[in-house]
């Protein structure tokens, strides 16, 4: 595998390169972008070389994603809205949604990334990629697949959904990497299992794995029920999409962030990041909610990039439960360490009088597999590393609402 340039630069002349762009960056913000023009001078930076050196980060303002709706669609563009030759989204969810521009120059660049994530993988010319992440505003589906093209790769463009074809096509297609959510990449385990497909009946080798948060326990199971390596990958809409940093199969000990492009900071255990080279919408110092640490330790694989850990949760999923925090995470890392229980989960929020109770709603992994003990038990191992008094449901195989896209973990009914 050849590595770029950049990928085993002394760490010196990485932020030596870093600190150019985020000097080119903040003056783009500053002739460009009125709202931050303001909050910059009132940093006392008024021009691009005021930033001295990368210490000089902690100076700039935070952006955050009410930034982006507050000035939606476009306020925070730094370039015409005609000069843009693709608009991505987020859902909405949460409000209105964030509205990310693409100039030609920034969909090169997220096409560079996404190669180097990829290529870091194991992905070649020739290799079959069935890309089952989300076509369409969600950036998943298009960031995998111009990453693929751009090294060579096949690509099936199956998107999510009617996942008994995604089952077929993954099997007579011959698919070597299968690119989805980790949920539903169980899901389509399900339908092959369903089918009578076993792994050794398929050709997968990669997972490429993203867009939610998952653990370890999570990684085995999907190894197990596919047959392949299992490898996360990261990235967010508002920085540019998938391919902001990723594992190498050799250590999977943390995510490399592609850093010749994106500045990393763990500001209170949450990953910030500056964009610095995004023309369209570049980002200073945006908090992405998600939690994660950061290390610029040199990898075993030769890598000298930045490592993030993986996305422990974000930091407006921590439930808050008789004082004790906790994220959705922890209880899918002790969940599946059960043996018995299936990785399919959720977690049921209700106010009982005066008092907030946590419900686990799960299944076994057959349709015999001792009820009530089997349920007990998962609430001993709950009580016992959280702290917290967690009913256990558990309900019959395929009794957990499946998800196409990102899986919903939370339900509130307070």
């Amino acid at each position: 595998m050849t590595l770029d340039a950049i990928e085993t630069a002394p760490r010196e002349q990485l932020e030596d390169l870093q600190l150019e762009r985020l000097r080119a960056t903040v003056q783009r913000m500053l002739d460009h972008v009125a709202p931050m023009r303001e909050r910059l001078r009132a940093a006392g930076v008024e021009h691009g070389a005021d930033v001295r050196s990368l210490a000089d980060l902690r100076r700039l303002p935070f952006t955050v994603k009410a930034d982006l709706r507050d000035h939606y669609p476009f306020g925070l563009l730094a370039v015409p809205p005609e000069r843009l030759v693709r608009v991505h989204a987020s859902s909405g969810t949460r409000g209105k949604p964030t509205v990310v521009g693409y100039t030609a120059a920034d969909l090169d660049m997220w096409t560079q990334v996404m190669a180097r994530c990829m290529a870091m993988a194991g992905v070649r010319a020739g290799t079959v990629i069935h890309n089952a992440y989300g076509y369409g505003l969600f950036t998943g589906g298009l960031g995998f697949h111009q990453g693929a093209e751009r090294l060579g790769a096949t690509v099936i463009p199956v998107s999510s959904g009617l996942t008994a074809r995604q089952a077929m096509l993954l099997r007579d297609l011959r698919g070597q990497v299968l690119c989805a959510t980790p949920s539903y990449a169980l899901r389509i385990a399900e339908e092959l299992r369903d089918g009578g497909v076993e792994p050794d009946g398929l050709a997968l080798e990669l997972g490429l794995f993203g867009a939610e948060p998952w653990t370890d326990s999570m990684r085995r199971q999907l190894e197990r029920e596919l047959g392949l390596t299992a490898l996360n990958i990261y990235g967010l809409s508002e920085i540019v999409g998938p391919g902001v940093s990723a594992e190498c199969p050799r250590a999977r000990a943390g995510l490399h962030v592609q850093e010749d492009h994106f500045l990393v900071e763990e500001v209170e255990g949450e990953l910030v990041f500056t964009t610095l080279t995004k023309e369209a919408l570049p980002l200073l110092r945006y908090r992405t909610g998600d939690m994660a640490s950061v290390t610029t330790e040199r990898c075993p694989c030769g890598r000298t990039l930045a490592r993030m850990s993986a996305v422990r949760g974000r930091r407006d999923d921590m439930l808050i439960v008789r004082g004790v925090n906790l994220y959705p995470s922890e209880v899918e890392r002790i969940l599946l360490a059960i043996d018995g229980i299936a990785p399919h989960y959720q977690l049921i929020l209700r106010r009982e009088g005066a008092l907030d109770e946590l419900i686990v709603r799960c299944e076994p992994t057959g349709a015999d597999a001792g009820g009530a003990r089997l349920a007990a038990r998962a609430e001993h191992a709950l009580r016992e590393e959280t702290g917290i008094a967690i009913r256990v449901e558990l309900l019959g195989p395929g009794s957990v609402p499946r998800s196409e896209g990102k899986a919903v973990r939370v339900v509130d009914e307070r």
